[in-house]
This record gives C-alpha cells, sequence and structure tokens, in this order.
C-alpha cells in the first residue's frame, strides 16, 4: 500500500497539499491510500503543476518544526519510547554527546527537525495551558500493547483534546508475547479514535521502544500531521517564548529552559518574564552544546535571568536592563496585588452572569465513585442542556478529586463536581490557588437541582465542611467535670477550638462532635498548629482511644 508522503514525493508536493488535492478528487486519506486510477493519477499531476508554482506569499511563510508531547498512563513507555527516538534519530557520533536534559529535546529525521518537551505527564501539559502558555502542536498517545487503555490513558485523551491539539497513537511494548494491539484498537472505538485502518482518522502506529521497531514510522506520522497543520514561525518577527522549566544551579545560578516560539534570541538580549528579568549571559542547547543565537521552535537553557521563570510564563524582549527590571517590578506588584483582592472564578453561582454576557458553556470535570454512577451523571448532565447554556463534560473519572483534575479544570475554565468520592487535600490547595471551583454531592437530585437553578440565575450560596487539621490520639485522659481529654499530635493543619471533630478507627468513623476544649499545657488556647502536642475534648463524643485519629472541620462558604 501507498503511503502519501510517498506519492507527495513523487509529484514533488509537500503531504499538506496533497491531501488536500486528494479531498478536491473526493479521495479520503491521511497517512495512507490504496491504489489510484491512471485517470486519478493524472489529475493529480496536473493539480501539482499548479501548486508548485512560487507565490509571493508562499515566500514570506517560515515553515517550522513540531512541538510534540507524548502522553499516556503510567509505566507504558512514554519516557522509554522518547529515549529511543532521540537515539534513532542521530548519527552514532552524536549519540555520547546527549547528556543534558532540559525539560525538552530535538530530533531530526527525514531532513526535518521534531521538537520533543519532556513532561511527566498530562497534568504538567495542562498547567502549561492552565497558565496562558499553548506549547504543543501535536499529541502522541502512548498505550501498552500488553495492558490497553487505562484511566490515565483516558485522562490524557481528554486533556489533549480540551487542548485542541490531533491525537497520533503509539501502540508501544508490541515486543511482548501478551501484546494485543487488535484489542487497543477495538477499546480506542470507544473514545472515538477509530484507526485509519479500520475506517477511521486516527493515525495509530505500533512501535517497541526496546526493539525499536516501527520507530521511523512514528517520525513519518508525526512530520504527515506536521505538514497537514501547516506550522509557520518567524525567526525575524518580535521575540516570543515560553518557560518549560527552570531551576537554581548552586554554580550557575538561576536556570530557565525557554522554548522559542517567535523572533530569535542571542547572547546579550535582555529578556522580561513576569517578575524575573536579564541580560542573556549564555544560551546552551539540550545536548550542552552552546550557541550563540537561537529561532524558533528552538529550546534552549537560559542563563543570566534575575530569578528562575514560572512553567508557562512567557518572556520578550526589551531594549534595556532599565526598562526590564521597571517592568519585572509592575509584575510582581500586579501578582501581590491579584494574591490579596477576590478570586474571578468560574462557580454555578456565576454561570448564570456568564451565560447573559457571552453565553459560555459550562465546563465539567465530573468524577464517581463507580463506573454506573459515572454513566447516569453524564446522562442526567446531558439531558440538563437547553438553548441558552451548553454543558460539557470534559473529563469523567473514578476515584477521588486529584490535582489533575483541579488543573484540566483550570485550563478549560470549568469547575469540578465530584459525587460520592473525596478531594485530596493538595487537590484543595490547588483549586484555591488556580481559582477552581469544587462542587461535591451524595444525591444526585441535589446536583440536578442546583445546576438548573444556576442555569436561570437562581441559585443561593452554598456552604461546605473543609477538613483543616488531622490529630493523632496518643494517649486518653479522664477528669471530672470535663470528660474524657485525647492527648493529641497534630500531623497535619491544625485544630480550632468551636470546630466540628469526626473520630475515625482506622477506615471507619466512630463518632462526631465539636472541639470544646483546648489545651497546651496547663493553658487553655483558640488553636494548635502542625507538629504540636496538645489536649483535645470533643464534646459529644466520650468514647476516644488510643490510636484514633480525629479530623477537625470548617464550614465555609464555597463558590
Amino acid at each position: 500500500m501507498m503511503r502519501v508522503y510517498q506519492l507527495a514525493r513523487r509529484l514533488n508536493l509537500s503531504t499538506g497539499k496533497l491531501l488536500k488535492l486528494l479531498t478536491s478528487l473526493g479521495i479520503e486519506a491521511k497517512s495512507s491510500l490504496s491504489s489510484l486510477s491512471p485517470k486519478e493519477v493524472r489529475q493529480l499531476e496536473k493539480l501539482a503543476l499548479k501548486k508548485r508554482k512560487p507565490s509571493l506569499k508562499a515566500k514570506k511563510l517560515h515553515a517550522r518544526a513540531p512541538i510534540v508531547t507524548l502522553l499516556g498512563h503510567v509505566d507504558h513507555g512514554k519516557t522509554s519510547l522518547l529515549d529511543a527516538v532521540r537515539q534513532t534519530a542521530v548519527t552514532e557520533e552524536e549519540v555520547g554527546g546527549i547528556t543534558q536534559r532540559i525539560g525538552a529535546s530535538e530530533v531530526e529525521f527525514q531532513g526535518k527537525r521534531i521538537v520533543f518537551i519532556d513532561t511527566p505527564g498530562h497534568e504538567a501539559f495542562t498547567a502549561m495551558r492552565a497558565h496562558g502558555a499553548q506549547v504543543t502542536d501535536i499529541a502522541v498517545l502512548v498505550i501498552a500493547a500488553d495492558d490497553g487503555v487505562m484511566p490515565q490513558t483516558v485522562e490524557a485523551i481528554d486533556h489533549a483534546r480540551a487542548a485542541k491539539v490531533p491525537i497520533v497513537v503509539a501502540v508501544n511494548k508490541i515486543d511482548k508475547s501478551e501484546a494485543k494491539s487488535d484489542q487497543v484498537k477495538r477499546q480506542l472505538n470507544k473514545y472515538d479514535l477509530t484507526p485509519e485502518e479500520w475506517g477511521g482518522k486516527t493515525i495509530c502506529v505500533e512501535v517497541s521502544a526496546l526493539t525499536k521497531e516501527g520507530l521511523d514510522g512514528l517520525l513519518e506520522m508525526i512530520l504527515l500531521e506536521a505538514e497537514m497543520l501547516e506550522l509557520t514561525g518567524d525567526p525575524e518577527g518580535d521575540f516570543k517564548a515560553v518557560v518549560i522549566e527552570g531551576e537554581m544551579d548552586r554554580q550557575k545560578g538561576p536556570c530557565s529552559t525557554l522554548l522559542i516560539q517567535e523572533g530569535s534570541l542571542k547572547i546579550g538580549d535582555i529578556l522580561v518574564g513576569g517578575a524575573s528579568f536579564g541580560k542573556v549571559r549564555a544560551l546552551v542547547d539540550w545536548k550542552g552544546k552552546k550557541l550563540k543565537e537561537a529561532g524558533p521552535p528552538t529550546p534552549v537553557r537560559v542563563l543570566g535571568l534575575s530569578d528562575i521563570g514560572t512553567p508557562g510564563g512567557i518572556f520578550r524582549k526589551v531594549e534595556s536592563e532599565r526598562k526590564a527590571r521597571q517592568l519585572a517590578e509592575e509584575a510582581r506588584i500586579e501578582e501581590r496585588a491579584k494574591s490579596l483582592t477576590k478570586r474571578d472564578k468560574i462557580t454555578l453561582e456565576t454561570l448564570y452572569q456568564e451565560q447573559v454576557k457571552e453565553k459560555k458553556a459550562l465546563n465539567i470535570i465530573l468524577k464517581a465513585d463507580t463506573q454506573g454512577s459515572l454513566k447516569a451523571l453524564r446522562d442526567v448532565l446531558n439531558n440538563l442542556e437547553d438553548e441558552e447554556v451548553r454543558i460539557n463534560v470534559v473529563h469523567g473519572g473514578i476515584g477521588e478529586v486529584n490535582k489533575s483534575d483541579v488543573l484540566l479544570a483550570a485550563a478549560s475554565k470549568g469547575i469540578v463536581i465530584s459525587f460520592s468520592v473525596g478531594t485530596f487535600s493538595e487537590s484543595r490547595s490547588l483549586a484555591t490557588d488556580e481559582r477552581v471551583e469544587i462542587r461535591s454531592y451524595q444525591v444526585i437530585y441535589e446536583m440536578i437541582d442546583d445546576i438548573k437553578k444556576s442555569m436561570q440565575g437562581l441559585l443561593e450560596p452554598r456552604y461546605e465542611e473543609i477538613e483543616i487539621g488531622e490529630v493523632e490520639v496518643r494517649e486518653i485522659f479522664r477528669i471530672p467535670k470535663v470528660g474524657v481529654v485525647a492527648g493529641s499530635y497534630i500531623t497535619v493543619g491544625k485544630v480550632v477550638r468551636g470546630s466540628k471533630a469526626k473520630i475515625f478507627r482506622g477506615d471507619e468513623i466512630v463518632g462526631e462532635g465539636v472541639v470544646s476544649g483546648l489545651k497546651r499545657f496547663d493553658k487553655d488556647v483558640s488553636e494548635v498548629l502542625t507538629g504540636l502536642e496538645c489536649g483535645v475534648n470533643v464534646e459529644g463524643f466520650n468514647e476516644v482511644r488510643k490510636g484514633d485519629l480525629i479530623k477537625v472541620y470548617e464550614t465555609k462558604r464555597v463558590g
């Protein structure tokens, strides 16, 4: 079977232009095609001659390399596959020089560059979008042939779709005896990622990071997808670069890895990005080679800045260090002011006002306790749509609300709805930082009622129990006229007198009450912080035992 890129070479056309010609002839193809009739080939050759004529417009465009991120479930081989690609796409003489990891790398294949962003997964991928930086052009979804589509695979699909980037599937570990590539492809059908060979539009490549089988095919498909996107960059335009990662080097000071998106960067240029600024003292590529200048889309480590750049932050050039220092100070003041003012976030309460102003959809990240609950909730939410409001479930999953859910909600300007599941404490902290609302429900009708009211602008303020501390009971004292006092150690957060308390014995809640007494040594106190010992009296429950865990809550308005 002839590949599209092979026919493109024969006709001396770019793959993207050939695909447009095939479409004009009513031939659907993406990476491969069945044999063409002689008449169709003649038509293509005539059209190709017209397309090859130079135009003034084409001369002004600068094609650039694609920027690619690998996503997928843990242990499905993202890192090993990327390592194998890097080793495959360089000459033997260069292999020993690959010593530097700067958060991004690049390879050359068939005379063309491909830039890979090294991220720990879809959380980092979406965190950059949440901070305003759309970096990736193509997402490669890595799935182990011996394991199939897993929960993090589904998350990765939803994150890539939310970013509106094309997905190329790499079915990895085909060298294993337990590999079932066809089963993986059948699973992909459920997520509207039907492989081309099965009549769909998704490019699927079978690969092995271990034996390196299929790697050339994967790189070919990435370049094919890039040609269809017709990516361009202007090395002579206004400079713009995004921070991939940053670190503090003991000898060199602050180091930031920037991905250049527009314009060029050279030693001596003056940059500013947020509260960080400075004159470029050195540029280093991903293999440790020092550069004098770099253009789009090159990843470079930059030395000479005043501070480490924030991933997703944007750097631009300015004419003087004085101007850079001024802009950095203004950014610092603005950031401080934002942290002190009321956060502007999307909530169910503000949905009606948003609809009136901009007719925005309500994006929801949905977490539930079981697959059955998740499906029922999806169906209910879809049925709530009307002419004024569109409800979009960006991602649905099983289990507690995690950091990935919060980051996806932040990037999508949506909210998180949890049904009969909890929220990790670190996720709550992140939600506060990212201005994301998390709504928890135990009864499906309450959720339906809230969303209906929000669509009509009638939703009233809502209150929720927020865990503020955890206490380990180490000793029990029985004091006359006081009752049971738990000699305790604060392991997480704090304990505040008057707070609600729940007593856990293992995983079971054995009692509830209110923290009516709190002592440090012989003194009554109003609160005790992490790492300190204290005496806790829980009014309403006198059966506290040594070894129990007391979780303390405050009731706060949410949304």
